[in-house]
């Protein structure tokens, strides 16, 4: 069974910090009925969902995935790169605690948004980024490469994190809207998706993919490729630079 970590919106989630879109009004309440129709549609899924503690003086907590990297039965909270984010981690680590998870921290002067962090097969693409440094890519290097994975830095200038551009299919193929993608050729398997937020999914199955409900063309595209895709309205977590992949952390 898969896992998966979440965290629900707080009242402040409209507060949450922004670096390449402008701010424009958020409905909290809607937020909070789209995050329960997400985390619903991953439990349809027959994913077991745990639920860090709600942080309710930190808008942008329900962004969960910046906390931690994890591979196999290692959590590595992260030191995320903005200091108001940087609360957050406390909660998720004692979460994975409690599920049993070995625990590594990345330490100053690193920094490290799990955001920015990409798994296709052996290889982690780390993106180097406002929020992400050497140091910090540097750090999970060595916590990942003793279980066989080679960790690979890239830049990342035009979008927040490296999978706000580019997220991978279940067959390893990379994904991701060419505007916004410093060099496609870093991937040997790269497919142009026409949609900002169709280059944003979440790995479901083999077959399956879950992304969000405003990248119709897309979504034909990945349905045409053989894939069953579970689509979501995240319409308020997009106005802060969220994508699907934010709001959750795929455990083993």
């Amino acid at each position: 069974m898969v896992r998966a970590l979440v965290r629900r919106p707080g009242p402040r989630l409209a507060d949450g910090l922004l670096t390449h879109l402008d701010r424009v009004p958020v409905n909290v309440e809607l937020a909070g009925r789209q995050w329960r129709d997400y985390v619903a549609a991953l439990a349809a899924e027959g994913w077991e969902v745990h639920e860090v503690p709600p942080a309710d003086e930190c808008p942008d907590a329900v962004f969960v995935e910046d906390t931690v990297v994890v591979h196999d039965d290692l959590a590595v909270i992260t030191r995320p790169g903005a200091d108001e984010r940087r609360p957050e981690t406390a909660a998720t680590e004692a979460s994975l605690r409690s599920l049993g998870y070995r625990i590594a921290h990345i330490q100053a002067p690193g920094t490290l948004d799990g955001g920015d962090v990409l798994r296709v097969g052996k290889t982690v693409w780390v993106g180097l980024s406002g929020r992400t440094n050497r140091a910090g890519a540097d750090q999970l290097a060595a916590l990942l490469t003793p279980a066989g994975l080679e960790v690979q830095p890239v830049p990342v200038r035009a979008v927040l994190h490296l999978k706000s551009a580019v997220t991978a299919l279940p067959d390893g193929t990379v994904l991701g809207h060419p505007p916004l993608v410093d060099d496609p050729a870093v991937w040997s398997t790269f497919l142009a998706v026409p949609e900002e937020s169709g280059a944003h999914v979440v790995r479901l199955a083999e077959d399956a993919v879950l992304m969000a409900a405003d990248a119709p063309r897309t979504r034909a595209l990945l349905a045409e490729r053989g894939l069953r895709v579970v689509a979501v309205d995240i319409s308020e977590f997009i106005k802060l630079e969220g994508c699907v992949t934010c709001l959750s952390v795929r455990l083993r």
